[in-house]
């Protein structure tokens, strides 16, 4: 589907909050901003649907011709994600069961169980009246479905209905129960089953379920989540033509897989929260933000939109901390940099009431316009030139991390060590690249690594035949791929593989035998990395005995003392990498500087501490951001055949953002 796209900002707007004759001058002041865009409506419900059946558009019809009157167009969210309290009083049973077998109350959002008929039928009727309502609306321009699906459970829903949905699912998968027992292993604690009926969705129980039950599980959930955004997408593309369809997405939330979530939408979006406060932490590492990016924009393998970028304090009961002038500005450049064809900032105005009272928006509570609403302005005024030339380009990224919520699963329920975590390991390996300003894509296995000089491959638990072959052929050709410790140890099932030597499937492959491992508990490793210094490895390690690899590093203590940590392999015109431990940065730095030297991949740049170099490439040549993350000033001298676009200064103001064309035949230094 072809966009055509006017405008690449916007905010989140909620006008059942205010009164109607507020409204004309929200418009007014969003029209002087330059914002162009507006979501609505998907927190709703029991706004559009008072009653059961009872439809009231006309208070949206309003909004959205407010709106229009001054130039700005609408996305609609559909607000399936905030079920009313009348539809939970008719089918209590749609409300969420917890693993203890207790069913969740009404409030907060996503009360709801995915699976329920009841919820299904009400959810088909409100869309599909959505759609045949405004499915011809000049003034809307596409719909995003539900509101971050998968991101307000610690678990989803273990009622007897998701558990009947779990054994059709298990059936068509498995075919029959001979099959499911012999894949599962069920021969272990007598856990054989006659009939799909007998298996139980994951609750509590004595000791621990069957993993490979888990896995299922998890891939279940997922299936469901992407099932129920499906029943939604078919009606919108049924009444809606010409108008997009999207989802916003966040970032590593893992309850469902983003890459098959993607799959009904035009384009994916991204929630981006540099400061919020949750759980006591608040979170403002500008490098796991930047991984977070790519991973979304590797969902659809295209560009996505910023659906809610922060635009002030966040959080619910308690908030981070206030961004500093020139914040937002920098955030929003940073999401563009990595990908963004459009920014909507979350929120317009600051709530006054309800949980979210004190995440604030653009304008503050009294809806006066201010230091961020100035901030702001000005970046849209900045931006957009820039933003007419990028639309649509990509990272130009020579370089992949294969990212599979499959193996995020398997090790969430085979950790190994207590603190060992599929994304952490993610992003300590993607750190050592982002130091050295190297552009970064996040691909499924389901895709051609061979437009990719460089291939990390972390965590590789779960292997098949076939994904084993595929990483062979990348390498024969001529990619440099790099493993590490816990690869080629499971099937797809779950079960540990007995025919043959881990890393099983790519012990050829690497040149080694993973002998022996072990965990690790008394503090970390050393590791020696001959000429480029010393660094530590944590929580697990392996014995490798090579046969055809060579050393590049070894353990200088701990259970396997002077043995490999790190091997290359040459194997066809490629090579491979087995790293036996996990590292932290130091470690991370020294790695990233061995592969990219082995690759020929090339940075775009080098910069002082706390700044970073992004790329968008183009036809006419690549467009660098550099942005300050830093609280201070700090000189920048481009190279000389660089073409200023943004602010050319020879230093970088504190949170400060320059941005340069670089034509193709100039290559960093």
């Amino acid at each position: 589907m072809v966009i055509y796209m006017s405008r690449y900002f916007g905010v989140d707007y909620y006008p059942e909050h205010w009164p109607r004759e507020r409204w004309e001058e929200d418009a007014r002041l969003m029209e002087k901003m330059g914002i162009g865009l507006v979501r609505m409506a998907e927190f709703a419900w029991a706004q559009l649907e008072p009653a059961a059946g009872i439809y009231d558009f006309d208070w949206l019809d309003e909004a959205i011709a407010t709106l229009a009157r001054h130039n700005i167009r609408t996305i609609l969210g559909t607000p399936t994600a905030a079920p009313p309290a009348w539809l939970i009083q008719m089918y209590p049973e749609s409300l969420p069961m917890d693993k203890s077998g207790v069913r969740q109350s009404f409030g907060g959002r996503h009360h709801c169980c995915h699976s329920n008929p009841a919820l299904r039928r009400r959810i088909r009727l409100l869309v599909t009246a959505m759609a045949k309502h405004y499915g011809q609306c000049k003034d809307v321009t596409g719909w995003q479905i539900d509101n971050e699906l998968g991101n307000s459970h610690d678990e989803l829903c273990f009622c007897p209905s998701c558990t009947d949905a779990f054994q059709t699912w298990l059936t068509n998968k498995y075919g029959d129960i001979q099959t499911l027992n012999a894949a599962w292993g069920t021969a272990f604690w007598s856990q054989k089953y006659d009939d799909f009926s007998q298996i139980p969705a994951p609750m509590l129980n004595v000791t621990a379920h069957n993993p490979s039950l888990l896995l299922d599980w998890r891939r279940f959930c997922s299936d469901l989540i992407v099932h129920f955004q499906h029943a939604q997408a078919e009606i919108l593309r049924q009444h809606c033509p010409g108008q997009f369809l999207t989802h916003n997405m966040m970032g590593y939330a893992d309850k469902v897989n983003y890459f098959h979530l993607a799959r009904d939408l035009d384009f994916v979006s991204q929630d981006q929260y540099p400061y919020y406060q949750e759980d006591g932490k608040t979170f403002r590492n500008m490098e796991n933000l930047s991984s977070a990016l790519e991973l979304i924009r590797g969902a659809k393998q295209k560009n996505f939109w910023v659906m809610e970028q922060q635009a002030g304090p966040a959080g619910w009961q308690c908030f981070g901390p206030t961004p500093a002038p020139g914040q937002l500005y920098l955030w929003t450049c940073h999401s563009i940099a990595h990908g963004a064809d459009t920014v909507l900032w979350f929120r317009w105005r600051t709530c006054t009431f309800g949980t979210e009272q004190y995440w604030h928006g653009i304008l503050p509570h009294n809806g006066t316009p201010g230091g961020r609403y100035q901030e702001l302005q000005r970046a849209i005024s900045d931006l957009t030139p820039v933003m007419e030339k990028i639309q649509g380009l990509g990272s130009g990224a020579e370089t992949a991390i294969l990212y599979s919520y499959d193996q995020n699963s398997a090790l969430k329920i085979h950790p190994c060590h207590p603190s060992l975590e599929y994304r952490q390991q993610v992003q300590i390996l993607y750190g050592g690249l982002y130091r050295r300003n190297v552009m970064v894509d996040f691909i499924p296995e389901s895709v051609d690594f061979s437009s990719y000089k460089l291939l990390i491959a972390p965590l590789l638990t779960l292997v098949t035949p076939e994904l084993c072959d595929k990483l062979k052929d990348y390498v024969h050709g001529g990619g440099t791929l790099l493993l590490t410790a816990r690869s080629g140890v499971h099937d797809e099932t779950g079960k540990c593989i007995s025919n043959g030597d881990l890393p099983h499937g790519l012990s050829s492959l690497c040149g080694l035998i993973v002998e022996d491992y072990s965990t690790i508990y008394d503090g970390p490793v050393s590791i020696n990395w001959q000429d480029h210094g010393i660094s530590h490895g944590s929580y697990f390690c392996d014995r490798i005995v090579p046969n055809r690899c060579r050393t590049l590093a070894c353990y200088d203590n701990g259970p396997f003392a002077e043995t490999s940590a790190l091997t290359m392999n040459s194997f066809g015109k490629g090579r491979v990498f087995y790293l036996g431990t996990f590292l932290e940065q130091t470690g991370s730095d020294i790695l990233a500087e061995i592969l990219l030297a082995a690759s020929g991949v090339e940075s775009v740049g080098d910069t002082p501490d706390g700044v970073e170099l992004c790329m968008r490439s183009g036809p006419d040549g690549d467009y660098i951001f550099v942005l300050n993350h830093t609280n201070h000033t700090v000189p920048y001298t481009p190279p000389a055949d660089w073409t200023p676009l943004l602010h050319a200064e020879s230093e970088l103001a504190p949170y400060g953002v320059h941005i340069y064309l670089r034509p193709h035949d100039i290559h960093p230094v």
